[in-house]
């Protein structure tokens, strides 16, 4: 039987309620086969987005790139056919995940499972796609004229699509000018081949910039911020949010469960956990302070009947200007945790309480 397809924003029959949640966004939410999803506009944009996006880095060969626990093109059929039956219609992949066979999968999957007007794809450039098979040839990595627009058709040609909803640059470049970049990213918009561009994991300050180089040349801006965000690590919470507030970007927080460790007791170890090196990196240096938060996490989840995982996505949720946090799955059931949480309301004291043990951090994640 084809998936139902669902077109965001769309009021069903047996539509609950218009929502304004906890964070000031309105949205619209439809129920879909017993569960619900919300939709809400990206940032500023007219851009209709499901509350929540599925981060495709766990689809991809996994004899490609340094992640052995990614899942092939079978292995993800079904994750990708429940999202896009429980109503999830943004997707976010990467040229460089599982060098470029993210891509491959999830423009294959969703070309079977939906349709490309019902579907906001979103993808990134900075690193080479082939950027775990050796040294990085000249012109491949970074933010030059040249590299983006190479990527930009390498990746259109792997999703099998003509265009994307979303191009971000996934890290900044300190080797070319960003005026060369803002202006590359506004001929790639006005080329067709990118209806919006964003951004993800950098200094504040270097987003102010882009912004302004682009405004002053009337190119387009950036409408989105993919910042790493989550009760573990909230340093974004200093001055790229309030940033993006005040101007009108949405914000999509990667990592919002701390690659797993906000959705198990403290300690617990996955295989993922045991080989993915970069998440190691993020998190082993406040092991225990971290630990005070997972703690009070899962205390709280027990006391609410709820799985972890939908209390340390809810917190996120309820972070202002938020427009949908990126939320990855390798099972069907995570996914259903994650859309419960659209339905989980913390109160100001549980938020309080949750945040009560977090320590500052060094700044990580693009540095």
């Amino acid at each position: 039987m084809a998936p139902k397809r669902v077109v965001p924003g769309r009021h069903y029959p047996n539509c609950k309620c218009y929502g304004r949640h906890r964070n000031g966004s309105t949205a619209d939410q439809s129920t879909i086969d017993g569960g619900f999803m919300d939709y809400v506009k990206l940032g500023n944009t007219g851009l209709d987005i499901s509350r929540l996006c599925l981060g495709c880095m766990t689809f991809g060969e996994p004899d490609a790139g340094t992640h052995p626990w990614t899942l092939g093109e079978e292995a993800s059929r079904p994750i990708i056919r429940h999202a896009v039956e429980q109503g999830i219609n943004f997707f976010d992949t990467a040229n460089s995940y599982s060098a470029g066979t993210s891509e491959t999968i999830v423009g294959k999957l969703l070309k079977e499972f939906t349709r490309r007007d019902e579907t906001v794809i979103a993808t990134k450039v900075f690193f080479p796609a082939n950027m775990w098979e050796g040294s990085t040839r000249p012109n491949e990595k970074g933010l030059s004229r040249k590299a983006i627009m190479s990527s930009i058709d390498a990746s259109l040609t792997r999703l099998g699509t003509d265009y994307v909803d979303l191009y971000q640059i996934h890290r900044w470049d300190y080797d070319t000018p960003i005026e060369e970049t803002m202006e590359a990213l506004h001929d790639v918009v006005k080329a067709g081949k990118a209806r919006y561009i964003g951004a993800s994991s950098m200094y504040a300050w270097q987003f102010a910039k882009a912004q302004q180089v682009a405004t002053a040349h009337g190119w387009s801006r950036f409408v989105s911020m993919q910042n790493y965000l989550n009760l573990v690590y909230r340093e974004e919470e200093r001055e790229m949010i309030p940033l993006c507030i005040d101007q009108g970007v949405g914000l999509m927080p990667w990592s919002p469960m701390a690659r797993g460790r906000l959705t198990r007791p403290h300690g617990q170890q996955t295989e993922r956990t045991r080989t993915d090196v970069s998440g190691q990196s993020f998190y082993e240096a406040t092991e225990k302070e971290d630990g005070r938060v997972i703690d009070t996490v899962e205390q709280l989840a027990a006391e609410r009947g709820v799985p972890m995982a939908q209390i340390a996505l809810a917190w996120v949720l309820a972070k202002r200007g938020v427009s949908a946090p990126i939320v990855g799955a390798s099972k069907a059931t995570q996914l259903d945790d994650a859309i419960a949480a659209l339905q989980l309301v913390l109160s100001d004291e549980d938020i309080k309480r949750l945040e009560a043990p977090y320590v500052p951090h060094a700044v990580t994640g693009f540095v």
